[in-house]
Formats: C-alpha cells, structure tokens, sequence
C-alpha cells in the first residue's frame, strides 16, 4: 500500500517509520528542507526525533503534491487546514483513506481536525482519527502501544484499524468521533496543569486529584458536544491523559513544570521546535466552555497562569476554595 504521512515532526515520522517497517510504500512529507535531507540521505529526523535510526525504505519529501501523488492512506499529522487544503487538489480521484493523527483544535474557529477535513476534502473522502496514549519515541522504540481508529462509519474505523495495525501497536475501532478527538486534545490541559503541580514540588495526592477532576472536566465538555462519556474512560481518554499527565515524554508536562518553577510562558516556550498543543488548546476548551455553557475550572486557571501570569499557587488556591459540590456535578 502506497501511504503518505503529511508533517514530519516526531509523531508523524515515528507512524511513517512504523508503516514502512511494516512493508508499506510510504512517504513523509515534511516542510523542513533538513528533514526530507536527514531521512533521504542518513535515515535521520535529527530536529524532531533525534536519534532514531528510521527505517531504510522510508522516504521523505518536500513537494506536498508529490508526496500524495497515488496515495492509498494519506495521513496528515499536524497543520490541518492550511496544508490539507492544499493537499486535497492532489488527492488520488479513487479517493484515499483520510486517517487524521493531528491532536488538538482549530484555535480559531473552534474545529476538530474531522470537521476541518470534512470542509477541505472532496466530498466522499473517507475521513478517520487516530489518537490514544503513544509517545512517538516509544511508539519508534516498537514498545507495546494501543490506540484507538474512529469514524462514523465503522467500516471505515476498521479500514484505518488495519493499516497502521502492527504486532507491537494494537488499534482498536471505535465510531465516536468527537470524544476521541475531543479527548486527544483537552487531555493536554489537564497535562499542563499536572506538570504545574509537579514544579511546584505537591505530590501523588494533588496529581491523583487532578487526574480525576481532569477527567471529568473533559467528559463533561465532551458529553455536550456530543460525545460519549464511555468514550473517555478508554484509550483515547484516561489512557491518552495518564500517559500525558505523568509521563516524562511529554511536552504538555514538561512545560507545565517550567511555569510552576516560576518561568513565564515565553521563557518556558524559548528555543523549542515542537509545538506544545496544550497552550492553543488550553486558549480553545476555555472559549469552547464559555460557548456551551460548561465549567471548566481547572482549564480556566491554566489559561490564567499561561496568559495572564496567575500565579500557581494561586490558582490551587482558587481551585481548592470554590463553592462545594457534588462529585458527579
């Protein structure tokens, strides 16, 4: 099978790694001239997975046209709009499998990657997400990794399922899109906040009341959007926010320490190439919420520590002080 996976950061390049040692013809296109360079000529990624030697039959490619060209699977990673849009003028006339891995929302409009897909693709291109708990390295490393394919029509989810399914990353089927990808992305609010906690030096009983509340802030926006609350007790949304909130991989994490070392946000962003989703996320769930009518404190006061330099402890403070309530509320 003929696959390109569009954006070669770390996740896009450790699927395309993935799929090419599994036998695929597959190529990554990456907008950074040193990228397709490094895996054409080294079998590198040195800017976003550096050291991992990939896989020899792994091919990189700067002309996004190119890249698709004959595409069965095209899997876009990152940058949706802007680069799907260009990309659909490309897409093969059989109409390939769409499988989006992009984690995160539409700052602007407020979008999941589906929805945007469904606006710039060509009507009847057959669109599925893939989210789950999966450190690109570790998903490179090929430790044991299971994930979740969703798509309206589950035949659909199923298709997605088989082509990125390995002996070492299980997928499995799901149909509810908007908690998958609702999931993916707000895990890494709660992400931050625990990275916050952590650089403020609290413990196991704060992180375990984070995680918790966490979780049920996400389900309660998830639930109103139209998700199923079932959808974040899996893969996509406990697993996906535990392997996040505590894993040392993480950037969400990693960045939330720095702020509750006391860095400011421009400081703890300096000289990072990887994008850091949780900060335009954290900006989206809080607009979301006002939108629909759902509390979402914990979100609330991330945002209030990312762009108004609240300072953490306060925030708790303000957390742990509000009116009392009922668990399931």
């Amino acid at each position: 099978m003929k696959v390109a996976v569009i954006g070669g950061g770390a996740w896009g390049t450790a699927l395309a790694d993935l799929l090419a040692r599994k036998g695929e013809q597959v190529t990554l296109w990456a907008r950074e001239a040193e990228v397709v360079d490094g895996v054409n000529q080294r079998h590198v990624n040195d800017m976003f997975l550096p050291g991992a030697s990939l896989a020899p039959a792994l091919r990189a490619e700067g002309d996004l046209a190119a890249a698709i060209r004959g595409a069965e699977t095209v899997a876009p990673s990152h940058a949706v709009r802007p680069v799907m849009a260009e990309a659909a003028r490309s897409l093969d006339r059989s109409q390939p499998l769409v499988v989006s891995a992009s984690k995160g929302l539409d700052p602007d409009r407020l979008e999941r990657p589906s929805c945007i897909l469904a606006e710039v693709l060509p009507h009847g291109v057959p669109v599925a997400v893939l989210s789950g708990p999966s450190f690109a390295w570790e998903v490179f490393q090929q430790q044991p990794t299971a994930v979740v394919a969703a798509a309206t029509d589950h035949s659909v989810a199923q298709r997605a399922q088989r082509v990125f399914s390995t002996a070492y990353f299980r997928v499995y089927s799901h149909t509810d899109v908007v908690g998958v990808e609702l999931a993916g992305a707000l895990k890494n609010v709660i992400a931050l906040a625990a990275g916050i906690l952590e650089g403020l030096g609290l413990g196991f009983n704060t992180r375990a009341a984070l995680i918790t509340r966490g979780l049920a802030e996400m389900t309660r926006l998830g639930v109103k959007l139209g998700a199923q609350p079932i959808t974040f007790a899996g893969l996509a949304g406990m697993g996906d926010l535990i392997l996040t909130a505590t894993g040392a991989l993480s950037r969400n994490r990693t960045l939330g320490v720095a702020l509750g070392q006391g860095k400011t946000l421009e400081q703890a962003l300096a000289g990072k190439p990887a994008v850091v989703e949780g900060v335009n996320t954290t900006r989206t769930a809080v607009a979301l919420g006002e939108r629909h009518g759902v509390e979402l404190p914990i979100a609330r006061e991330v945002a209030n520590v990312l762009f108004k330099n609240k300072p953490p402890r306060q925030a708790i403070s303000d957390l742990m002080e509000r009116e009392l309530k009922a668990e399931t509320r």
